[in-house]
C-alpha cells in the first residue's frame, strides 16, 4: 500500500485539469463563434480567391 498512497489525488487531479480544459477550449470557441471569426475569415479568404479567377466568374459570384 505504500506505493499507492495519493494515486487517488492524482487520478483527480489530472481528470480536473482535463476537464477544465474542455471548458475553457469551449468557452473560446463559442466567443470565436459568436464574434463572427470563422465567417469573417471565409469572407476574406474567398476575396482573396475570387481575384485570381477568371474576369466574369469572380464577376458573378462577387455578386
Amino acid at each position: 500500500m505504500g506505493d499507492e498512497v495519493g494515486q487517488g489525488t492524482v487520478e483527480y487531479a489530472v481528470v480536473t485539469a482535463a476537464f477544465v480544459c474542455v471548458v475553457v477550449a469551449g468557452a473560446a470557441l463559442w466567443r470565436a463563434l459568436s464574434s463572427g471569426l470563422f465567417v469573417e475569415h471565409a469572407l476574406m479568404a474567398a476575396s482573396h480567391h475570387l481575384q485570381g479567377a477568371a474576369g466574369w466568374i469572380a464577376d458573378v459570384f462577387s455578386y
